[in-house]
């Protein structure tokens, strides 16, 4: 019998598409793979709070806008771990790849988690922290940039 688009179910079964995963990231050293495991995981906490807070009787009033950035940020950032994963994954030994993946999960942390904290449990001691998190994704982004223009150059190891 046919499934999807024609295809047997066994070529839709989850052994089939797991095995396709692993021979993805089989060729990927572990740096690439813990980017794309953290942008993954960015990206899906990303989704819980956001019905989470949807739901949380702090906001019955309405999601303030700085929560609402916060998340937005996450969901990109997220985006940006999974492309420095991918990216590492064709330049390992890059320097700048490896920085700019830890300055998203700096900013992530400054910035997304800051204000999450300062709304949700009015835990403002880290308050003046929030834009040194942007600031670490201003540089983050600057770092693939270089990373991606010296793309050409060899790779360095270390």
């Amino acid at each position: 019998p046919s499934g999807l688009f024609g295809m047997s179910s066994s070529h839709l079964s989850y052994s089939s598409a797991a095995a396709a995963s692993s021979k993805l990231l089989a060729g990927l050293g572990v740096s690439a793979r813990v980017f794309l495991c953290l942008g993954a995981l960015s990206a899906g906490a990303s989704v819980v709070f956001s019905a989470a807070f949807a739901h949380l009787p702090v906001f019955a009033a309405g999601m303030p806008s700085a929560v609402q950035t916060a998340l937005s940020q996450q969901q990109f950032h997220a985006l940006g771990l999974l492309l420095v994963g991918l990216a590492l994954g064709h330049r390992p030994a890059s320097r700048a790849l490896r920085v700019s993946g830890g300055l998203m999960l700096v900013g992530l942390v400054l910035f997304s988690f800051n204000l999450y904290a300062r709304h949700i449990w009015s835990f403002d001691s880290f308050r003046a922290l929030v834009p040194w998190g942007g600031s670490a994704w201003i540089a983050a982004w600057l770092c693939l940039a270089g990373a991606f223009v010296r793309a050409d150059a060899p790779a360095r190891l270390g």
